[in-house]
């Protein structure tokens, strides 16, 4: 599947704002020139003028996700926003080449030197160029860079701010996390040679190779935990067998049920942690479940989360069965949250990139979406059939315990990973190093 060619390593580029982003970057840092992933908007030497425009960039962001909240204003005002990147009906199939305002607007800042200095200081060594954002390829591109452009998309669907504003014309290559994007790239005028179907990347550490030993011996434990009355295991242990190993169900899994609440990249729907805290509070005091709360770099979620573990009295849980998974930087944040999942039976998070980890044999608790690609995530987190939507967190103790004695969760967890890409950042590497690697062709979900 692989084309010829020299290179090992390559640029791999990010920016701060959300952690998709960052989470697709991080999973292919072992392509990273000098082992480190380039941050657009906060690189060493990065001039102050371009800095500050991405300074107001990311707080944008963070400001409209957080106004959300906001009674009337802050819905009409998110709506706005989102309005500018929103996703057009697929159907019927046309063309939707033409460049809309935000990819007139992103061209316009790139004009005005917006990733100059990056793609100058990048060019210095032209290896592979990979953009885990749109406007450093569009970047690249405009600034010639002398190297190949890619671009990892990092939702089940994009908008047509992520290609070029002449595509026809464009170098930029695309590495597309599903089908659906695959083909949606096509209708924005992006050739089709110009697409690889890779699946999104996802870090190595959970996968164990190309034959996924990581991810099978972690599913084989978590089934055991998700179907306690063994009646999804009975069901269709011959299958199971056939992917997991003979014996499988034999493996040791010395761990709690463990649910694991993942906060978003801009610090929103922290309340939801509180309300499954409270209703769980029976279950962790009497060691019938782990929760481990993720708020990654979020300094404000820590004390929040550590008032209502306080208020309830379940101080001496702490670090036992009720966890705050924290960290200083997004990279130990990452690092932090793949250590997590090896033991994370059940991931409830809203439908972000994190969507695309059900490929990991984790069943996926979705909490509402935050925006229209979020939306677009669900449905297609659906469609593998890998996640459900929440029920209300205030029952939570009720609900969750229903659906994992009827082995329904079980059943997420298995459809994942049958269903859903794993080996996106093998594929992605394949494409870069020409290193063949023996993989399944995707199927088209769309």
């Amino acid at each position: 599947m692989a084309k010829k060619s020299k290179n090992s390593k390559a640029w791999i580029v990010a920016v701060d704002m959300g952690y998709g982003h960052e989470r697709a970057a991080y999973a292919l840092n072992d392509l990273a020139y000098g082992g480190q992933v380039l941050i657009a908007n906060k690189y060493p030497g990065i001039p102050k003028h371009e800095r500050d425009n991405w300074k107001k960039l990311r707080e944008l962001y963070e400001t409209v996700s957080r106004f959300k909240k906001t009674p009337l204003v802050g819905e009409v005002v998110f709506e706005v926003m989102d309005r500018l990147q929103q996703i057009d009906p697929f159907y019927p199939r046309r063309d939707l080449s033409h460049p809309t305002m935000q990819v007139r607007q992103t061209y316009y800042l790139i004009r005005k030197g917006l990733g100059k200095h990056l793609i100058d200081y990048c060019a210095r060594r032209p290896l592979p160029f990979i953009a885990t954002y749109f406007q450093a390829a569009f970047a690249a591109e405009e600034y010639d860079y002398p190297g190949d452009i890619y671009c990892v998309i990092c939702d089940a669907d994009c908008s047509r701010a992520w290609a070029p504003i002449n595509p026809a014309i464009s170098r930029i290559k695309y590495f597309a996390p599903n089908g659906r994007v695959a083909e949606r790239l096509k209708l924005y005028g992006v050739k089709p040679e110009n697409i690889y179907l890779t699946g999104f990347p996802l870090p190595k550490e959970l996968i164990g190779g190309p034959g996924g030993q990581v991810i099978k011996r972690d599913l084989s434990r978590r089934l055991q935990n998700l179907d306690p009355k063994n009646i999804f295991r009975k069901k269709y242990d011959r299958n199971l067998a056939s992917y997991l190993g003979k014996g499988w169900q034999k493996l040791d899994h010395k761990h709690l049920l463990t649910l694991t609440f993942a906060v978003g990249g801009a610090g929103a729907q922290k309340t939801i942690g509180r309300q499954i805290i409270t209703s769980l509070q029976e279950k962790i005091r009497q060691g019938k479940i782990r929760l481990n709360l993720v708020t990654g770099t979020h300094d404000e979620a820590v004390p929040y989360y550590q008032e209502t573990i306080r208020n309830l009295k379940l101080n001496r849980h702490l670090g036992k069965t009720i966890n705050i998974c924290h960290a200083a930087s997004r990279t130990e944040y990452f690092k932090k949250f793949s250590e997590l999942l090896h033991t994370t039976d059940i991931l409830w998070t809203k439908p972000s990139e994190l969507s695309f980890y059900t490929g990991l044999g984790l069943p996926i608790i979705m909490a509402p979406p935050i925006g229209s690609q979020e939306e677009f995530n669900r449905i297609w987190l659906k469609t593998v059939n890998g996640g459900v939507t929440q029920n209300d967190p205030r029952y939570t103790n009720e609900w969750l315990f229903d659906w994992v004695n009827s082995g329904g969760l079980a059943r997420l967890a298995w459809n994942g990973f049958i269903e859903a890409p794993t080996h996106g950042a093998y594929r992605i590497e394949s494409i870069i190093t020409g290193k063949k690697v023996e993989l399944a062709n995707l199927p088209m979900i769309v």
